[in-house]
């Protein structure tokens, strides 16, 4: 449950504690996550293993703790949202982003966790030691770069690809789009027919707001997940009537349907407590 109530957190911060100054009295949030079964030691103990994380912030005000976002937290939920919600793939500038990296073994953790970031910031590994995406990540890797102090060892590249083969084998040798798409269509079962059985449930107004505030929560936390695994290509990288453009529609539609009473339920909890 440990991992569970700290990615939970990180979903109720990106989707609705950062719209409200990102600051949370800590019983606040041990009420919301209840909704979702979580215990109150879990909460405590996630949120203490993100601040030592470097994720939240505390502050105290009389016998009371509040938890806010660092800058680095703000900066990575806000790279979240913007991916989460953007409906269409962008455009390609035909270039392809190289970063070759030589970390000794002796700072094997450091890159251990560099690999996690690459991925999760959409990079694929196209042989050992060399990451590509044909995605703009230029700030991204500055910052990892000063985050784990590795400007020693790496060098990053802007490039064009010129053959033998085309575009579409450098992304079969990095991703597994066929897998990708493979989640995207379990998301889609999944969810379409729940968004049906929703809206006319709300419609019929036989939903709580709380009960709307769980799904929404849920429904996010799910999508979430794809920032994971989907290396967010371009429209002109991805196959024809790609998946991935349906789950993104699908998911908005369902979640303006819950946005409303989800809020209503969090600013009750929120302002009673804060």
């Amino acid at each position: 449950m440990g991992a569970n109530t700290q990615s939970m957190i990180f979903t109720l911060y990106g989707d609705y504690i950062i719209r409200y100054g990102s600051k949370i009295w800590i019983g606040s949030l041990i009420r919301l996550l209840k909704e979702f079964g979580h215990t109150e030691q879990n909460v405590r103990v996630s949120v203490s293993r993100m601040v030592k994380q470097g994720w939240l912030q505390s502050e105290k005000r009389g016998n009371r703790s509040y938890y806010f976002l660092t800058k680095r937290g703000e900066i990575r939920m806000q790279e979240a949202a913007n991916r989460i919600f953007k409906l269409k793939p962008t455009q390609w500038d035909g270039k392809w982003r190289l970063l070759m990296y030589s970390i000794p073994e002796d700072k094997r953790q450091i890159r251990d966790e560099l690999r996690k970031e690459l991925l999760w910031s959409g990079f694929g590994s196209f042989s050992n030691g060399c990451w590509i995406s044909p995605n703009n990540l230029e700030e991204e890797v500055k910052l990892l770069i000063q985050k784990y102090d590795i400007a020693n060892h790496v060098d990053f590249f802007t490039a064009e690809y010129i053959g033998p083969h085309d575009h579409e084998a450098l992304i079969e040798k990095s991703w597994s789009l066929a897998e990708i798409e493979a989640r995207y269509e379990q998301f889609m079962d999944q969810y379409s027919k729940q968004y049906i059985i929703h809206q006319s449930a709300i419609s019929r107004q036989e939903m709580s707001d709380a009960e709307c505030f769980v799904e929404r929560t849920n429904l996010v936390h799910e999508y979430r997940k794809f920032l994971f695994i989907d290396p967010g290509l371009p429209q002109e990288l991805l196959p024809p009537m790609w998946s991935g453009n349906h789950a993104a529609l699908l998911f908005q539609e369902y979640y303006n349907l819950l946005e409303g009473p989800s809020c209503r339920f969090f600013e009750e909890i929120f302002h009673a407590d804060n």
